[in-house]
């Protein structure tokens, strides 16, 4: 899962410092359990750093993370769903 080829709707490609998409795929990539088809990362500010609470429903799955991009902050829930052929990131509100 999550081997396909990879995309990004618009809106991310618009509102998502490239930095902050690699960083997501890694935290995919580099994921130590088996993975859901939907992965969920919620970004916000906290401390003035960017905060990442990456998740998955089943088997459950939950790692935060903090740290100091050098783009400003953003505040958002981003889905990543995989269907065998393909990954896409995307806004929650975009689904």
């Amino acid at each position: 899962m999550f081997n396909g080829k990879r995309f990004t709707t618009r809106g991310i490609s618009e509102k998502v410092p490239l930095v902050l998409q690699v960083i997501m795929w890694n935290m995919i990539d580099t994921m130590d359990t088996v993975k859901d088809y939907l992965q969920v990362f919620e970004l916000s500010e906290e401390n003035g750093k960017q905060k990442i609470i990456h998740s998955q429903e089943q088997p459950p799955y939950k790692k935060e993370y903090l740290f100091n991009t050098g783009t400003s902050f953003l505040n958002a829930k981003i889905f990543v769903i995989d269907d065998e052929t393909h990954s896409t990131m995307l806004f929650n509100y975009e689904y």
